[in-house]
């Protein structure tokens, strides 16, 4: 008989919580993304956040959506599932399930087939019409990487010790 509690997260809220939390580092007046990168065994790996790549200045660097090409942040920001597979330093990532809470464009599903991702758990597909993400799907679903979005629970967080 045990006597432990009941309520506790699933590994579901927790990584995607890690996630979202990752996100909250990127400078990108705009839209924060983050993702983290767990093994089979439910150990975190690597974690990343959208921005710009190191040396490019957060400050030098633009952050507009629009206007001339070489003034807004689409030819130089880093996409947060690309980030955290640049930033893992252990070796491979055959099997990992990643965590982000943005579906992941066209660009970065190359980058997961290629890395051995095989699961993907999103939380927002606000682009799921553009053809970006209708590429995307589509390359996933051929390398057969698994996809599913994230089922909020909207629970409270609360700290205690």
């Amino acid at each position: 008989m045990s006597n432990k509690r009941e309520d506790y997260i699933s590994w579901d809220e927790y990584f995607m919580g890690v996630a979202i939390l990752s996100g909250m580092r990127s400078k990108d007046p705009s839209t924060q993304v983050g993702a983290c990168i767990v093994s089979p065994d439910n150990k975190i790996l690597s974690m990343g956040y959208n921005g710009f790549p190191i040396g490019c200045s957060d400050d030098e660097f633009p952050w507009a959506r629009e206007g001339d090409p070489l003034d807004n942040k689409y030819f130089y920001t880093t996409h947060s599932e690309l980030n955290a597979i640049l930033n893992y330093r252990g070796g491979s990532l055959e099997g990992a399930k990643l965590y982000v809470s943005l579906f992941p464009c066209n660009e970065c599903a190359k980058a997961i087939i290629q890395s051995g991702i095989k699961t993907i758990v999103y939380d927002c597909d606000k682009y799921a019409d553009t053809p970006s993400v209708l590429a995307s799907k589509r390359m996933l679903d051929a390398a057969g990487v698994r996809y599913y979005q994230y089922k909020r629970t909207n629970r409270e967080i609360r700290f205690s010790v």
